[in-house]
C-alpha cells in the first residue's frame, strides 16, 4: 500500500523542495496550499493538490481526512519574498499565530483523518542567550522584547502542541534558509542551512525518525545538529540532483 504525505505548506519554498524528494521515495503527496492558482504549479512538481486556508478548522478537517494521510507535515509559514525587513513586523505576527492556531488545527485534522505520525517546522534561531552551540534542551527566548519574542512564544507554542499530542511528533528547528528560492544566494547570520538539506530531514523525519526535537543547521558554532546526524545520517551538506546540476 502506498504511503501518504499530507504537506501542509506545499507551495512554500521548503515545499517546492520537498514534493519531489518525497515523490522520489515512493511516497504519495496531496499538497495543501491556501491559494487556488498554485494548484497547477503543485500538480507539476507532483502532488495532489488541495486548496484549504489552515485558519478554517472546518474545511481544513475535510480535505485533511479525505487524502488519508500516514504523515502530516506541517511546513507553513507567512513571510514576505526576501524577508523584507519593511515587511517583517506584520509578518512575524501572522507566523505566530500559524504556530499556535494553525498547528492546533492541523493537529485536529490529523488526528481526525488516522495519520500516525506528524512532522513541524520550527527555527534554530529563538534559543535565549547561553552557552554555545545550543543543543535542543536549551531555553527559547520567551522573554525577548519585540518581534524575537512573538516569534520565540510561537515557536514554543507549536513545540508543546506537536511533542505534546497523541501523535508522533518530530520537530525540525530550521537555521536561516538559503538556496532556490529563499532570497538568499548564500549563507547568511549564524547557524544557516541550506532548502535541499532542510527539506530532506524533513523526508528523514517522515520515513525513520524519532519523536522529540532537532536541529537542522550547519556547523559555525552556532547550534548543535549532532542529533540529527546520529539518528538519521543527516548532513548538511546534501543537495538535490537539481541543484548539484
Amino acid at each position: 500500500m502506498q504511503r501518504t504525505v499530507f504537506l501542509a505548506g506545499a507551495s512554500g519554498v521548503l515545499g517546492h523542495r520537498l514534493v519531489p524528494m518525497l515523490r522520489s521515495k515512493g511516497w504519495r503527496v496531496v499538497g495543501l496550499t491556501r491559494k487556488a492558482g498554485r494548484r497547477e504549479a503543485l500538480a507539476a512538481l507532483g502532488a495532489e493538490p488541495v486548496v484549504a486556508d489552515v485558519f478554517d478548522a472546518e474545511e481544513l478537517c475535510r480535505v485533511t481526512v479525505a487524502a488519508k494521510p500516514t504523515v502530516v507535515i506541517h511546513q507553513l509559514t507567512d513571510l514576505p519574498p526576501g524577508l523584507d525587513p519593511t515587511l517583517m513586523e506584520n509578518a512575524t505576527a501572522r507566523n505566530a499565530r500559524i504556530r499556535h492556531e494553525g498547528t492546533r488545527n492541523l493537529i485536529a485534522a490529523a488526528i481526525e483523518a488516522g495519520a500516525r505520525r506528524i512532522v513541524a517546522q520550527s527555527v534554530a534561531f529563538a534559543y535565549a542567550d547561553g552557552s554555545l552551540p545550543h543543543r535542543e534542551d536549551d531555553a527559547l527566548a520567551l522573554d525577548a522584547p519585540g518581534r524575537a519574542g512573538v516569534s520565540a512564544r510561537g515557536v514554543a507554542s507549536l513545540e508543546r502542541q506537536i511533542l505534546g499530542g497523541p501523535l508522533e511528533g518530530l520537530v525540525l528547528r530550521y537555521g536561516r534558509l538559503y538556496g532556490p528560492g529563499t532570497g538568499f544566494d548564500t549563507a547568511a547570520g549564524a547557524a544557516p542551512v541550506h532548502v535541499d538539506a532542510a527539506a530532506y530531514a524533513a523526508v528523514l523525519a517522515a520515513e525513520m525518525g524519532e519523536n522529540g526535537l532537532y536541529n537542522i543547521a550547519e556547523d559555525d558554532g552556532a547550534v548543535s545538529s549532532e542529533r540529527a546526524k546520529r539518528q538519521w545520517g543527516w548532513s548538511a551538506a546534501w543537495r538535490s540532483a537539481e541543484t548539484r546540476t
